[in-house]
């Protein structure tokens, strides 16, 4: 009898560890770098709230949303919405947009001046050479009042796009990893955010001009398979993300490296519905 008791109660035990587990959804993010500050913290707001996140980390920009499309992944948050478009449009992957994260802005730099109105006529100006930096490059000179570029600019930097050019600032295309070592010969000198950080700058303390939250091209996303957009884990996993401890946490560790930017999905054309 007591060895039947006992039987009895070990399934019983088994059978709660069961349920109990099972109350734990495990949630696969990707993501590209090893900075998981963030998703650390919101991995801890998460399992408070019975969702396990597990985060896979990619050391480029391409996998991460191959393995989304392949379900290897529930979910990725690396990239702004402006590369994520163009990726799934070349690649013809069903991805939606669920949440918006923060953007890294890409800043003006200059050694000579300390205001961006400064910049005098005939100044050197250099520029990261590739396409699309160049593009992000140029719609920041022109939110600076620099330049004017054409309404249906598509985002891909080249001199003969410039529209306008009133102060006939000299463009120089350099490499961008070159961006920061060319400031001592230059007027001022564009720099991408993530290469700003890793020569000692702080992308809004040291720049004399650089991107706000109204950069609507270069925010960062989470994204989902589109059949996945309205599931309660990962829908769940977004409000916790835009909540303002996480923003705080963010000014707090990355100094305005990062921008917590939780703006509505409309607001990155992006239909909520």
């Amino acid at each position: 009898m007591k060895k039947i008791i006992s039987i009895a109660s070990l399934l019983i035990l088994l059978f709660i560890v069961a349920g109990c587990s099972s109350n734990n959804e495990t949630v696969k993010i990707g993501v590209s770098g090893s900075d998981n500050r963030i998703w650390d913290f919101v991995a801890e707001k998460a399992k408070k709230e019975g969702i396990e996140i597990e985060i896979v980390t990619f050391s480029d920009y391409v996998q991460p949303n191959l393995a989304l499309a392949q379900k290897e992944l529930d979910a990725n948050a690396f990239q702004t919405i402006s590369y994520f478009n163009a990726f799934i449009k070349e690649h013809n992957l069903d991805l939606t947009p669920i949440a918006t994260t923060v953007i890294a802005p890409m800043g003006i730099y200059s050694e000579k001046h300390d205001n961006i109105a400064d910049i005098p006529d005939g100044g050197k100006i250099a520029v990261p050479n590739e396409a699309t930096n160049m593009g992000r490059a140029f719609l920041l000179l022109q939110d600076a009042g620099l330049l004017t570029l054409p309404e249906d600019f598509d985002g891909n930097g080249s001199l003969d796009k410039i529209v306008e050019n009133p102060k006939n600032l000299e463009i120089i295309p350099v490499v961008a990893g070159q961006t920061p070592r060319v400031l001592p010969d230059v007027d001022a000198s564009i720099i991408n955010n993530g290469i700003a950080v890793d020569a000692g700058f702080n992308p809004v303390e040291d720049s004399i001009f650089h991107e706000s939250d109204t950069a609507t091209p270069y925010i960062n996303i989470i994204a989902a398979r589109t059949e996945d957009k309205n599931r309660e884990d990962l829908k769940k996993i977004a409000a916790l993300y835009q909540e303002d401890d996480v923003k705080e946490f963010i000014e707090k560790e990355f100094k305005g490296s990062s921008i917590p930017t939780f703006v509505p999905l409309s607001d990155i054309g992006v239909d909520e519905e």
